[in-house]
């Protein structure tokens, strides 16, 4: 693994997200999720799973330097990947925890939205899903999983303008469900899946797949309309200047 650290310890798989200072996610990245959650989802010995990022960031969702750079094939496939990321994680049978160590906007929000807990660290970090801003096309099965959690209502909203929420937003608006320092975050994941691995294991995963069935359908059904539409606008020439200029931004913030 060359983006992800991996590791089991004491019947929990701990994943956490190790590319450059951001944790930007690209195709590579994303395979790896994809292998590390299967190997934690088939492993008898793996009762739940931590996933978390760096001192001040999860991850800042996708790395739009990288993919802009894509190919039409390449971009396609990276899609089809991080939508069947998504669809791995919401249907993940064992106790899933997001210690949300940072920043987590975009591509972050939506993995962290996959977890049955969500703890994020206090501070002057951000989270939530920004991408019509970007230029970005939200697709049913993502605003389906943000209401989920917020609300459809809210989600709604909060989708159209793309709105970022500061950890004590987010709380209160059910998109995380506690906040602590930074220093205690891991604690707090490991503690709170342990409650969760204390019960009858059976019992827990059939419930937890159960009142996640109409999500996992919404990930199951064929991929390729929703693919399609977010890709006509990826290559749109609006959303490659906005893209173009947030990349810039990037590069200058980077050289600085």
């Amino acid at each position: 693994m060359n983006f992800i650290k991996a590791n089991t310890e004491d019947h929990i798989y701990h994943i956490m997200l190790d590319r450059g200072k951001s944790n930007a996610m690209h195709m590579e990245m994303i395979q790896e999720l994809i292998e590390a959650i299967d190997y934690a989802a088939s492993d008898p010995a793996v009762e739940g799973l931590i996933l978390t990022g760096k001192e001040h960031f999860f991850t800042s969702g996708l790395d739009l330097i990288t993919l802009y750079s894509y190919d039409e094939s390449q971009i396609q496939e990276f899609w089809k990947l991080f939508i069947l990321l998504i669809k791995k994680l919401i249907a993940f049978p064992k106790p899933a925890v997001s210690a949300i160590t940072g920043h987590s906007p975009a591509g972050g929000c939506v993995l962290a939205l996959c977890c049955d807990y969500r703890i994020m660290a206090e501070g002057e970090f951000i989270i939530g899903l920004n991408e019509v801003p970007v230029g970005i096309i939200v697709p049913r099965n993502i605003f389906q999983l943000y209401g989920f959690w917020i609300g459809q209502g809210n989600a709604y909203r909060s989708l159209l303008e793309g709105k970022l929420f500061k950890p004590t937003e987010a709380l209160a608006l059910g998109l995380i469900d506690e906040v602590v320092p930074f220093n205690r975050i891991q604690h707090t994941a490991l503690k709170k899946i342990k409650a969760f691995t204390q019960y009858e294991k059976n019992t827990w995963r059939s419930s937890k797949l159960n009142f996640r069935k109409e999500l996992i359908a919404e990930f199951s059904v064929d991929q390729t309309e929703v693919i399609n539409q977010v890709l006509d606008q990826w290559w749109h020439p609006s959303t490659r200047s906005i893209m173009k200029t947030i990349i810039d931004n990037l590069t200058q913030k980077g050289a600085d």
